[in-house]
């Protein structure tokens, strides 16, 4: 066994049992609901141990090292991901370096991130990082350009809290990474490192096949490891509405979102199941189920009948409140057809209690002055009312006076099943940035997409 330069008893077998001693260290975290995140190679591994002690999903931020053209392991500085550079300009004026070699070596440095990020993620779009506490994991801390560069991009990102986790920590860089980070954690802090390897048994790096394997399941397992089940809501008239409940895998579920359609659509719908799969893989429950009775259905008027669609919404809503399960956790609408118009009437009763409405198009303008007139002389102020765009929205008369708002909504432009395409296809890391219109769901892997809850 290799023996740490200072003779510390602290030693880790591998990177796994780095991730088990550090988890014990950040076990305070798991109510926060913490996203973990590891940079990719080393702290992948680390950090699938720690998201599994917390109960917590496992998402990575790719970070390339800039070395020195003729020294490549002493690095100068990081690349990471949204653009984010970090460089050591006393290195660089130390080496000679130039503007256009510099320029050089940080564009290969992008072009390599690029690829991993291809690789690692196989196209699939980041977790939201918005409003979140994350906890940043790597194998240890030596110079800290790596570290940097990667808080800075979840900072860019709308992380709310951001902690550094790492088994072993330079203690110079430890106390610069405070400019960068709200917590540093780590297992030892050696006045005398030398070199993270050296506290490990088996440092030998991680595969490409192995950081890929661990990706998977970074939701908590993989995929196909979700869970329903099938549910029973009555109103308060006693009519009964079948539905199903979906849990993302593993970890605690970040959010619900309960499915409120209309005409022309219903919880066994293939698009509607697709949208639910695609929330569940990203860590959201999700409420799928009909606001009418098959009986109802066939009455063409019932469809238009918001007041009742709405009635049948706020029977689920208070349904999502009675599961020990689920009652803790962020509540937001997904509305379609007339169910939009049902998921705006059933916000402003909510007020605060409803963190989003997000609408494929459908009809608002349905909701009208109902939602208004509900609205009114509730302590939370909430007004709700379609914008003239076409696009579904809302908007509160007291936003002009800077309170906080009980919900946020998006919507589309009238072209079909685009929205709905766009939930599928996109991440889920905007929906508390929604405008009301249809860019307020255009983000993550340069197409339009849906957001968090929290």
């Amino acid at each position: 066994m290799k023996a740490p330069p200072d003779g510390n008893s602290i030693r880790f077998r591998d990177r796994r049992d780095a991730g088990r001693q550090l988890a014990a260290l950040l076990g305070g975290l798991r109510e926060q609901r913490p996203l973990v995140v590891g940079v990719p190679r080393g702290g992948v591994p680390v950090a699938a141990e720690v998201a599994r002690a917390l109960g917590a999903p496992l998402e990575i931020i790719v970070v390339r090292k800039i070395g020195a053209p003729q020294n490549p392991e002493f690095g100068i500085g990081a690349v990471a991901e949204d653009g984010v550079s970090v460089i050591d300009d006393r290195a660089v004026r130390e080496l000679g370096l130039g503007e256009e070699e510099l320029a050089e070596l940080v564009a290969r440095g992008r072009a390599e991130l690029l690829d991993r990020q291809r690789r690692y993620r196989a196209g699939a779009p980041p977790l939201p990082v918005r409003d979140r506490t994350v906890v940043l994991v790597d194998d240890g801390l030596a110079t800290g350009r790596s570290a940097q560069a990667a808080a800075r991009s979840l900072r860019e990102r709308g992380a709310r809290r951001v902690i550094l986790a790492v088994p072993v920590a330079a203690p110079a860089s430890k106390q610069a990474m405070l400019a960068y980070v709200d917590e540093v954690v780590c297992v030892e802090a050696p006045a005398e490192m030398w070199a993270i390897g050296l506290w490990y048994e088996d440092f030998s790096p991680p595969s490409d096949a192995d950081i890929e394997e661990l990706m998977h399941g970074r939701h908590g397992a993989s995929p196909d490891r979700r869970t329903s089940r099938a549910v029973q809501i009555d109103d308060p008239a006693g009519v009964s509405l079948r539905g199903r409940l979906g849990m993302p895998a593993g970890a605690q579920a970040a959010g619900v979102i309960a499915f409120a359609h209309g005409s022309g659509s219903s919880a066994a719908s293939p698009r509607n199941r697709a949208v639910a799969a695609r929330l569940e893989s990203a860590g959201f429950a999700t409420l799928l189920f009909d606001l009418l009775t098959p009986q109802e259905a066939r009455e063409r008027a019932n469809v238009f009948d918001v007041d009742l669609l709405a009635l049948r919404l706020l029977a689920a809503t208070a349904w999502v409140r009675r599961q020990p399960d689920i009652s803790e956790l962020a509540l937001g609408y997904f509305g379609a057809s007339t169910g939009t118009a049902a998921a705006l009437i059933a916000a402003a009763q909510l007020g605060g209690a409803l963190r989003a409405v997000v609408s494929r198009g459908g009809r608002p303008d349905l909701a009208g002055a109902r939602s208004a007139d509900r609205g009114r002389g509730r302590s939370s102020g909430a007004r709700v009312q379609p914008r003239s765009t076409g696009a579904a929205g809302c908007e509160r008369a007291g936003d002009r006076r800077r309170r906080k708002p009980p919900l946020r909504a998006a919507g589309s432009d009238r072209r079909g099943g685009e929205a709905r395409d766009r939930l599928v296809h996109g991440s889920p890391a905007q929906w508390r940035r929604c405008t009301g219109r249809a860019r307020g769901v255009e983000r993550a892997s340069g197409r339009p997409g849906s957001g968090q809850l929290s």
